[in-house]
């Protein structure tokens, strides 16, 4: 049995995880094979303004990386995603990560990181019974993935209407360009990987452009 006191907390926690959400809507998903492109990658995105990024878990060191991250970027909010069991939900908690995020709906998952530790945990759903069943459980908010395959900003209008209440991310397909039309829909943000990190900008290293990539989403999301 939760106490009332925890309760509180959590939902104090989750209150003011969901208004991070809405006043910076967009999440920088980085999946890096080094170590040191990942602090790269992550440093653009920060100097480009965005100040929630993902490491996912099938990076190179995510558990380094995350700390590291921590303290090169006090302003930002730094996640692990792609976690896929209890094991690495543990040792992502106890790397320091903020916010945690999973491509699918694990009960277990949402118990230790929501009902032990009052850390926001984001599952992966796709269909109206996963995001019924998933945000039943307490879970904050939820990732729609992948969202490119139910045809993008038009299947997340199409769920406002019975599901309006409940705070989707759409990741999968998200870019630049549809990211705002994503938020439009009824997305509370949205999570961008390779749009953000074309994999020729990374190759050369070239940080400033993915800098410059991060302003122009940024810019198009802060118009609506």
């Amino acid at each position: 049995m939760i106490s009332d006191r925890i309760l509180k907390k959590q939902q104090t926690i989750f209150d003011s995880w969901l208004s991070i959400l809405r006043q910076e809507k967009a999440i920088a998903v980085i999946r890096s094979p080094r170590f040191d492109l990942g602090l790269a990658m992550a440093e653009a995105v920060a100097k480009g303004g965005i100040r929630l990024i993902e490491i996912t878990w099938n990076s190179e060191q995510p558990q380094e990386l995350i700390a590291e991250l921590r303290v090169r970027f006090p302003h930002c909010l730094i996640g692990a995603g792609t976690v896929l069991n209890s094991t690495q939900l543990q040792n992502a908690i106890a790397c320091g990560a903020q916010f945690i995020f999973s491509p699918h709906f694990n009960r277990d998952l949402v118990e230790i990181s929501i009902h032990r530790n009052q850390i926001p945990y984001v599952p992966g759903v796709l269909t109206p019974t996963e995001i019924v069943t998933a945000y039943s459980t307490g879970a904050s908010a939820l990732k729609v993935f992948p969202i490119s395959t139910m045809g993008g900003a038009s299947y997340l209008k199409s769920l406002q209407a019975p599901l309006g209440d409940i705070p989707l991310i759409p990741t999968g397909g998200v870019t630049i360009d549809n990211a705002a039309e994503m938020i439009t829909a009824g997305a509370i943000a949205v999570g961008l990987s390779g749009s953000l990190f074309p994999a020729s900008l990374v190759t050369t290293g070239n940080w400033q452009q993915i800098s410059d990539r991060s302003q122009q989403l940024l810019s198009k999301l802060n118009q609506i």
